[in-house]
Parts: structure tokens; C-alpha cells; sequence
């Protein structure tokens, strides 16, 4: 048994249902699983001084594209809005192969984890037509080796710019191809148990969905001129709703659709800066949290981000919303849940996101699973040096494809 005593914090922030601030106690944490709260004497393997802090759970990042990386930061897309800004980038992305992946993520997932995120959620669906059989793998690879814990989605794009997409048509793959894989990984990577450290969410195979929706007004044109439907409406009717759904962006719904969120249980992953970068709107975060939507907060790619630290995402949401709702806005405790509790909700899992006996030792300090994955600022996991390296190296061919 491995075990770590986070020992006599100033206060352990518990975000637990009775919302706790514990003052001068210390954590056990004993294979991973936090078996003790309190301030009685305990032993451990390793113990962590925890005096003078304040302790949080590890936060949760619900939407991402680690693929994004290499491509944060362009100045030809600067002023772009959501389309235009995707048909300049998939000319970029047509170039990813199993190298830009595993150390895109390497990047990314690092400085989430650096920044207090212990689970990690990435949407990755460009797969360009040959070389991509193995994308996420290569993704798992890169988180395990790091020791954050990770949920893949496995996306998919069908529609190619020759049927009226946007994507170039050597990014877009055969439903069946599609179908296939998404089933291999469902195999070969979920895992439905208490603490898992993998897991996947994708479409029909019993498990979790999700999808971007009602992101822009020029979505919402979109289906209403190719289906007749507003966005919400089009996925009720495909089935892509539910407790079991969560969707990236979510700000254009109008009341009903807020209702039918909450009615269905529905979830949300906010991703303000990136709403801010591309012009794409204000989330109803407000409304959505006075109905009892679940809403949790994420970073989203770094193309639209130009970073992957969703702490400042929680400083970045506080203002937008302060700004937008005055004192009708969320306080920072709410935020902060959101970054917790409300990830861990619409990812389907009460055994994280809050410190309580029997929940999983993931800390903001950055402790996972009971394990310390960085110290003094660097990643335990891995060589920080030689993985810049090879990152910028891959970073310049996929630039200069």
C-alpha cells in the first residue's frame, strides 16, 4: 500500500456537499483513494508540509483539442471568427501525424497539470486519411507517462468541403471507418470503474457523448438552412441528449432550449476565453446554474486559447461575467465548483472533484491518484527539456506543411 499525508493546511477548501473550508487538518491519501481528514497524527510513506497553504481539489477540464498546440498564437488567424478561422487551420492540420499528436499532448496535458488540472477531457476528431490510425493512443501514451488522469473523445468529421463542409475533404472519413474505430478504443481504453484513470466518450456505444453545439449564429444558420432546425432541436431529435450528453460552447440557446437542458440534465462545458477570442458570444452561465444546468469549465484548444491553464480560465470566466451580469454573475467559489464538481458531473463521475473521505487523491498541489506528478514546478513524468525539443521540432514541420 502507498500512502501521502498532505499535512496541517491552513485550510483544505473541500468543495464537498456541505461546501467545508477544513483550518489546520491534513489529508491520507492510501492507493490512491483518500482514506482520512482530520487533525489527528497519521503516517505515510511521504508526507507534504502543508502549512501556511490552502488545499483544493484538482481541478477538471472538460473540452479541449490538444492537437490545437502547435497552432496557438498565428497572426494570419488573429481576427478571424469560428469559420473562416477553421478553413485556414484545417490546411495546417492536414499535416498532423503520430509525432505532432503525442507531443502536442505532451504539451498540453503539461501545462494543464503544472497549472492544478488532474483530469483532463480532449475532443480530437481531425484524422487526416492516412497516418492517423493511432492518434489517441498516442494521446493515452502521452498522459500515462505523465500521470494525469484523461477522458478521449473520440470525434469525427464526415462531411467533407466537396458535400458542403468545411473541412478539406482528405481530413473527413467513412462513417464506417468512423464506427470501427471509435469502437476498437471504446474496447481497448474505457474503463466504467470507480477511479479510473482512462476513459472514453465519443457516440452510441454506452458511453458518454459529446459534440460542440450552438457555438455561433453562423452554426445556428447552418442546420436551420441544411435541416430546418435550430442546433438543439436537431440533436434532440438524433438522440444526442440526456444525462449522459454534455456539449462544448452552448451559448446561443434561447429560454425553452435552457429549459430542455435542465429538464434532461444536459451538461455544459464553458470555455469563455476561447468564446472571447473567436467573437463568439457570452455563455449563459447565470441562467444556466439558476436552473440547475450542469455547467463545468474548460480551456478548449490552444489555437483558440493561445494557452491551456484553467485556473486563468477561472479568473478569465469571474470577469466575463462580471462584466456581462454585474452582481448577477457567479463569485469565484461558484467558478471554482465549476471547475470541480461541475467537471466532474458532466463527465459521469462522483469519485472526483471534491476532498472527502472515499474520493480520489487528486489535488491542486498537483497530487494524482495519490501521487505527486510535479514538484517545484516540473513534470515528474517526463525529461522537460527533451520533450521541448522534439515538441518545437514537430511544431516546425507541421507549420511549414
Amino acid at each position: 500500500m502507498s500512502s501521502l499525508l498532505v499535512k496541517n493546511a491552513l485550510a483544505i477548501v473541500t468543495v464537498d456537499d456541505e461546501d467545508r473550508i477544513l483550518k489546520n487538518e491534513s489529508i491520507l491519501i492510501e492507493d490512491g483513494v483518500i482514506t482520512y481528514i482530520g487533525n489527528e497524527a497519521r503516517q505515510a510513506d511521504r508526507e507534504i508540509p502543508a502549512d501556511g497553504c490552502f488545499v483544493y481539489p484538482g481541478l477538471i477540464n472538460t473540452h479541449n483539442h490538444l492537437y490545437q498546440t502547435f497552432t496557438r498564437n498565428l497572426p494570419q488567424v488573429q481576427k478571424m471568427e469560428l469559420f473562416p478561422w477553421l478553413v485556414t487551420l484545417y490546411e495546417i492540420w492536414k499535416g498532423l501525424d503520430e509525432d505532432c499528436i503525442f507531443y502536442s499532448s505532451l504539451t498540453g496535458l503539461g501545462e494543464l497539470l503544472r497549472n492544478g488540472c488532474t483530469t483532463a477531457m480532449d475532443h480530437h476528431y481531425v484524422f487526416p486519411r492516412v497516418g492517423s490510425e493511432h492518434f489517441i493512443d498516442r494521446q493515452f501514451e502521452a498522459a500515462d507517462l505523465l500521470g494525469i488522469r484523461f477522458h478521449a473523445t473520440r470525434g469525427s468529421m464526415s462531411l467533407g468541403k466537396s458535400d458542403g463542409g468545411l473541412p478539406p475533404d482528405e481530413l473527413v472519413q467513412p462513417v464506417d471507418v468512423i464506427l470501427k474505430d471509435s469502437r476498437r478504443l471504446v474496447e481497448k481504453y474505457h474503463d466504467p470503474k470507480p477511479f479510473a484513470m482512462h476513459q472514453v466518450s465519443l457516440a452510441p456505444l454506452g458511453v458518454r457523448l459529446h459534440t460542440h453545439l450552438c457555438e455561433t449564429k453562423d452554426e445556428e444558420h447552418f442546420t436551420l438552412s441544411k435541416v430546418g432546425m435550430r442546433p438543439l432541436a436537431y440533436m434532440e431529435k438524433s438522440g444526442w441528449i440526456g444525462p449522459d450528453v454534455w456539449y462544448a460552447h452552448g451559448i446561443h440557446f434561447n429560454d425553452d432550449e435552457l429549459r430542455l437542458l435542465a429538464d434532461t440534465g444536459t451538461g455544459i462545458a464553458h470555455c469563455p476565453v476561447s468564446n472571447m477570442k473567436l467573437s463568439s458570444g457570452v455563455c449563459r452561465i447565470p441562467d444556466m446554474l439558476r436552473l440547475g444546468i450542469r455547467v463545468s469549465l474548460a480551456v478548449d484548444g490552444a489555437a483558440s486559447n493561445d494557452g491551456q491553464n484553467l485556473m486563468a480560465e477561472i479568473r478569465a470566466a469571474y470577469l466575463l461575467h462580471r462584466l456581462t451580469y454585474g452582481s448577477g454573475a457567479p463569485s469565484g467559489y461558484e467558478l471554482l465548483k465549476m471547475a470541480t464538481r461541475g467537471g466532474a458531473a458532466v463527465l459521469g463521475r462522483d469519485d472526483i472533484g471534491q476532498l472527502s473521505v472515499g474520493k480520489a487523491g487528486d489535488l491542486f498541489l498537483v497530487v494524482v491518484a495519490g501521487r505527486e506528478v510535479v514538484r517545484d514546478g516540473r513534470l515528474l513524468g517526463i525529461d522537460e527539456e527533451e520533450t521541448a525539443r522534439k515538441a518545437q521540432a514537430c511544431a516546425g514541420r507541421l507549420n511549414k506543411a
